[in-house]
């Protein structure tokens, strides 16, 4: 049973839980390392005295291929984006609404970022240049989509090699998708939704989108955004996909602001208040001693803040890169948690080289796409804990405020109605 919900009551129209926000990487393995792209280079006949040459001609080749991209579907060129810090996200929404384009590419950019990536360096031992692996700053290329299936959706491809990919969808945009298909109404503002017309309906659509081929998934992007791998790279070297940062969020859905707002102090003032870090921890499941609190050697870093949230306000706690927040927005309650460092989390599993017959050991979780579903039920564990304590939550309204309804003279209508006289 959820007890928080059954606290609001009948106030709450419905509630969904799944992904909000999900972010994944692609590396090619062979060419994560220093040793691996040498090896490569060989295969190809390419000496290391000149690989940049030949990684900047194919940085040039693929920016040219998406400046062909763009210019077919929009008439001109990539945009160059000055500064790192401009928000790519917001260029393309407002690109998206001043165009009217409803699904396919919204646009493309490119930013010059920091990058991991290789150089050739002199070696005094061996007497000649080797590829070693070096930090710099090269163009990444950022394509925006609203997808026909899965909605809003980024790409960023690194220009040089290794030639890393991140692809960041949101799965409410993906419900919204999913919604239309079905031919179910529903009111959404920006990543909240403030009404559907099925709830359940909604709910087994978000469940679905955990049993995504998330792999085959992720690889239909790759022709559109990087059509010379195939010519750059050996046919066997594929992107290895991990789930980088992951937002679970439960939603409780009101039949309105107003109805929402009244709990929303007493809400925050709990959390906060017993927000102790033994109690931080718990939410986390972190191992603490038999006095709650953490062992001496585990090292971790902890941190929550309360803060103005949009319309609303929030709170969050920090715990070693992970973390678990509630605030509301317009009708909606949220409780979110956010997922980068999985490692923290034990789960049952195989080893990678070890025979599925065998027994599963507790061993930390990993990032690959494969374990999005052990991520998800690890994720909805700790919201639960989170809303559990929450519901325990006391009602700190004073008297004189929660009786002012029926003890103040209010006007209806132009005529003054007198105040109850409770004591009769």
């Amino acid at each position: 049973m959820d007890t928080l919900l059954h606290r609001f009551g009948s106030l709450v129209k419905g509630v969904i839980a799944g992904f909000d926000r999900i972010v994944f990487k692609g590396k090619i393995r062979p060419l994560i390392y220093s040793t691996g792209m040498q090896a490569f280079l060989s295969t190809h006949g390419v000496l290391n005295k000149n690989y940049k040459d030949w990684v900047t001609n194919q940085s040039k080749q693929i920016i040219e291929y998406a400046d062909k991209y763009s210019q077919d579907v929009f008439g001109h060129k990539i945009e160059y984006i000055k500064s790192f810090s401009i928000r790519k996200d917001d260029l393309a929404h407002n690109q998206q609404k001043k165009l009217g384009i409803e699904t396919g590419l919204i646009g493309i950019w490119s930013c010059v970022e920091s990058c991991d990536t290789f150089k050739s360096a002199y070696n005094e031992e061996s007497k000649y240049p080797k590829i070693t692996q070096h930090k710099s700053r090269c163009k990444h290329l950022y394509f925006y989509y609203d997808h026909a299936d899965y909605g809003f959706i980024s790409i960023r491809l690194q220009t040089w090699a290794p030639y890393d990919i991140q692809i960041a969808l949101n799965g409410r945009k993906w419900l919204c998708r999913q919604l239309d298909k079905k031919g179910c109404g529903y009111i959404i503002s920006d990543n909240k939704f403030l009404h559907i017309d099925d709830y359940e309906l909604a709910q087994q659509l978000l469940d679905s989108q955990e049993d995504m081929k998330w792999e085959e998934m992720l690889n239909e992007f790759i022709p559109l955004v990087f059509p010379l791998k195939s010519q750059i790279l050996d046919k066997g070297l594929d992107y290895y996909w991990t789930l980088w940062q992951s937002e679970r969020a439960k939603d409780y859905i009101f039949d309105s602001p107003e109805s929402l707002k009244p709990y929303m102090n007493n809400l925050l003032r709990h959390a906060f208040l017993t927000g102790t870090s033994d109690r931080v921890l718990q939410y986390m499941a972190h191992p603490v001693k038999a006095d709650g609190q953490p062992y001496s050697k585990s090292n971790l870093e902890l941190m929550s803040r309360v803060s103005l949230w949009c319309e609303g306000m929030r709170i969050r706690h920090w715990v070693d890169k992970n973390s678990l927040k509630l605030y509301n927005e317009q009708n909606v309650l949220r409780v979110e948690m956010t997922m980068n460092n999985p490692g923290r989390f034990l789960v049952h599993r195989h080893t990678e080289r070890q025979d599925k017959s065998e027994d599963k050991k507790l061993l930390p979780m990993r990032k690959g796409a494969a374990d999005i579903k052990v991520r998800a039920k690890v994720s909805d564990e700790r919201i639960k804990s989170f809303t559990e304590h929450l519901a325990t939550f006391e009602d700190k309204t004073p008297i004189k405020e929660l009786m002012s309804s029926v003890l103040d003279p209010f006007t209806l209508k132009g005529k003054r109605i007198r105040s109850l006289d409770i004591t009769g």
